[in-house]
């Protein structure tokens, strides 16, 4: 008598994660919107009268090194590093797959081409190659999206490379091109439809690393300059106090690790929902 095999269930939890996900993502959503209006002080006022005060009814998290409020310049900080991730991984997303898509449907020269330099950036660790980049190009925002941009691009255009591969091999992608139909067609029309799950996946879970990139680098002072609220140059500026004001990384600290928890269960849940190998 043959057995009947159970189809195997998921018991990682990913059904909770979309949801989870997606609600901490709409509450970064809504203090990067409303966080100006919502701050209880004005994130650039300093107080040299109250310089490091510890957590209170006055300043809930306490105060910086300067008397800034932490509550404050968190809250205010939640635009700048969510735009900067988001704007980050959109670039890189449409350079990433143009790239793919070029390289996976034309082959030949051009699929070389662009897999060589694609190999030879993936040999650089991502932050590495950030340093490298916002140090030619300026410590600044826009030196800090390139940086940020350039260093995704590979592992995007790498990506979906390979699942053009797999698309154009498929009977409905020859018979569009044995009846003569443009590139431009085929691909907008046929390729990246099919490929959009694919990516929309991979860019989910970039926008985590892109946060921890970018905050690293505000960390070592090659992001947005003081005295604009942003969690890594917060987090640089407040590592001489961890012995006597640790309360000062803590609250910058907790909400990087928020949001990247954020991005995370939302790709992981969208790679759940919608890749049909999982």
């Amino acid at each position: 008598m043959s057995a009947t095999v159970a189809p195997r269930r998921r018991t990682h939890g990913g059904g909770l994660f979309l949801p989870i996900g997606a609600s901490l993502l709409l509450m970064f959503l809504l203090l990067a919107v409303f966080g100006a209006a919502i701050a209880p002080y004005d994130p650039t006022a300093q107080d040299l009268l109250g310089i490091l005060d510890p957590p209170s009814m006055q300043h809930w998290l306490g105060t910086d090194e300067i008397g800034r409020d932490i509550l404050s310049r968190v809250i205010v900080g939640t635009r700048i590093t969510l735009a900067i991730a988001v704007i980050s991984v959109f670039l890189a997303g449409v350079t990433g797959v143009c790239l793919g898509l070029l390289a996976g449907h034309f082959g030949g020269a051009l699929d070389r081409a662009i897999s060589l330099v694609t190999d030879l950036m993936m040999t650089i660790p991502s932050l590495v190659l950030a340093i490298a980049v916002v140090s030619a190009i300026g410590a600044n925002t826009t030196g800090l999206v390139t940086a940020i941009t350039i260093s995704f691009v590979p592992s995007l255009a790498r990506l979906v490379r390979s699942r053009v591969l797999e698309l154009r091999e498929l009977d409905y992608i020859e018979a569009a091109r044995a009846i003569g139909m443009r590139h431009a067609r085929i691909l907008l029309r046929h390729v990246l439809p099919n490929a959009v799950s694919v990516i929309v996946i991979e860019l989910s879970l970039m926008a985590g690393q892109a946060v921890l990139v970018g905050t690293a680098l505000g960390f070592l002072g090659l992001g947005v300059q003081p005295p604009a609220p942003e969690w890594g140059a917060m987090l640089g500026s407040s590592r001489q106090y961890l012995e006597t004001a640790p309360y000062v990384a803590m609250a910058p600290g907790i909400a990087v690790s928020l949001l990247v928890l954020a991005f995370n269960l939302f790709g992981d849940g969208l790679r759940d929902r919608l890749d049909p190998n999982q």
